[in-house]
């Protein structure tokens, strides 16, 4: 009997125990949450792109503005998505990348975010947005994450002030990737999109600004529009991996704008800004067109939608009752119009 009296109060006590121990906010042998399963569709890390750096395996990045375009990218296993203010020229029709604003970018970064699951997501920061102090550049970058969803952000150039706002962010516990070479926000300067590092003077440039970056805490830098050997000598400089795009075949890895990679932009205006180191892997332009084309003349000529796309049905006993009580709200020729319509679809079955 003592025997009992004595274990009912320790089994109560043991499923008190349980019970909050459920219901603790405190995670149990972790200090953020309980251990998640490593599956193939977990979130790329810069832990993991490393370690393809140090193993000498290539990188894949590609740009994306939207929800299906980040689908793509993430079913393509592709290790990084760019929301790139390239969303200024081929999304929203610009002829440079200087327009596009916070907010928007913001509005593309978050649609991406919900497409894509895998890639290690970087948000560019677009012009305007942190060149007047190293406050409004940190304050930008924390909105590009906390708003934005993103995992790190971009940043263009190598000024002395570019250098000071990447490492503010980075002392912000924030992951920056450089970028030199042809930075197409600096225009006005370079005096439009001109390849750099063609002489000595702008090569050793750039060589010395990705060397910069890197010592101001940036994890990558983006090459763009160098020769080969200058992009060689400033990925072979770095510790860090370098991701270039009409750089050559020498970097850690190589980036591609989404509409560019896969022909998409089609109109003669748009051809006239797909750069020439653009591989084009798809003819979607073409093949969007032809679709639309087929579609507007199916329209036209009344054979779209057919039976096999009107798949919504009523019977035969509901369309007379239909018709009886148009006919009492006095719409004879309302009614008229839905027997034909009936008898049209039963003609085509």
């Amino acid at each position: 009997m003592a025997t009992s009296l004595v274990s009912k109060p320790r089994k109560a006590l043991s499923l008190v125990s349980l019970a909050a121990r459920c219901m603790s906010n405190i995670p149990e042998n972790t200090v953020y949450g309980g251990p998640k399963a490593q599956t193939p569709n977990q979130r790329v890390t810069l832990t993991q792109l490393r370690q393809k750096h140090r193993k000498g395996e290539p990188i894949s990045m590609v740009t994306a503005y939207d929800y299906p375009s980040a689908v793509h990218l993430d079913t393509a296993g592709i290790d990084i998505a760019l929301v790139g203010d390239s969303a200024a020229m081929v999304v929203h029709g610009h002829d440079t990348t200087l327009p596009i604003t916070v907010d928007q970018m913001l509005v593309h970064c978050r649609a991406v975010a919900r497409g894509a699951k895998r890639p290690l997501l970087v948000g560019d920061l677009p012009f305007g947005s942190y060149e007047s102090s190293t406050q409004q550049a940190v304050d930008t970058a924390v909105r590009m994450l906390k708003e934005g969803e993103m995992d790190a952000i971009k940043l263009e150039g190598g000024s002395p002030s570019r250098i000071t706002a990447a490492k503010a962010i980075v002392d912000a516990g924030i992951a920056v990737m450089g970028h030199v070479g042809l930075t197409p926000q600096a225009i006005s300067v370079l005096g439009g999109f001109r390849p750099q590092g063609k002489n000595i003077v702008s090569a050793v440039k750039v060589v010395e600004t990705a060397m910069a970056l890197q010592e101001a805490g940036c994890f990558s830098v983006v090459l763009e529009c160098v020769p080969p050997p200058v992009a060689a000598a400033a990925t072979s400089a770095l510790k860090i991996f370098t991701i270039g795009i009409g750089a050559g075949p020498f970097c850690s890895g190589q980036v591609l704008v989404y509409h560019d990679l896969l022909g998409m932009m089609q109109h003669p205006h748009h051809a006239k800004v797909t750069p020439k180191f653009c591989k084009q892997y798809g003819q979607i332009g073409d093949a969007i067109n032809k679709a639309l084309t087929e579609y507007k003349e199916e329209v036209s000529k009344g054979l779209f939608p057919g039976p096999a796309h009107s798949p919504y049905k009523i019977s035969s006993d509901d369309v007379n009752g239909f018709l009886k009580e148009l006919q009492k709200l006095g719409l004879d020729e309302a009614a008229s119009a839905a027997s034909e319509a009936a008898e049209k679809m039963e003609v085509t079955k």
